[in-house]
């Protein structure tokens, strides 16, 4: 059976549930811009998001909200911000640690989409994905336009394939 296949058999699951968690030190719920982004494209995808969280670039609560949305009910979490270089850019230290599955595709796909838009700067991006548990996590810059790409080129078209390779 081929990716097509998958897809297609996918598909009859339905609505994913997700869960978004925002990671950054100045965000409240009315500027959460890029938060309120992947919520938008998801639920226009027909996803539900079960979840959204803000929580400040500190390892203890970046690990505390994976913990938590692990417990839930989302089949995807993703995270957005802090994927940076910078000194408070600290959530794909503790992501990339937790990953028992990591999904090296992700990022460098991102990198190369990013660098089509960015030019050599997408180098600085450390967006990655995995699994975790019984879902998938994906940690993406926190711009809006690293979200939007990130949403509709690689993260909503596998959205039902990548949840039923979960269960299958």
């Amino acid at each position: 059976m081929g990716a097509a296949d998958h897809r297609q058999q996918a598909a009859g699951q339905g609505s994913v549930p997700l869960a978004i968690v925002t990671v950054s030190d100045t965000r409240t719920p009315e500027t959460d811009v890029s938060g309120n982004l992947i919520r938008q494209l998801a639920e226009a995808a027909g996803h539900t998001v079960i979840a959204h969280r803000i929580v400040r670039d500190e390892p203890e609560q970046v690990s505390a909200a994976l913990s938590e949305l692990a417990g839930s009910a989302a089949r995807l979490i993703i995270f957005n911000g802090g994927t940076g270089i910078s000194r408070r850019d600290r959530t794909y230290d503790v992501i990339s640690r937790a990953l028992e599955k990591p999904l090296p595709g992700f990022g460098e796909l991102f990198r190369m989409l990013s660098y089509q838009e960015v030019g050599a700067a997408a180098m600085l991006s450390r967006a990655t994905a995995g699994v975790y548990g019984d879902k998938v996590v994906f940690s993406t810059p926190g711009s809006p336009n690293a979200v939007r790409l990130a949403m509709e080129k690689l993260i909503l078209p596998e959205i039902q394939h990548l949840a039923w390779e979960l269960v299958r």
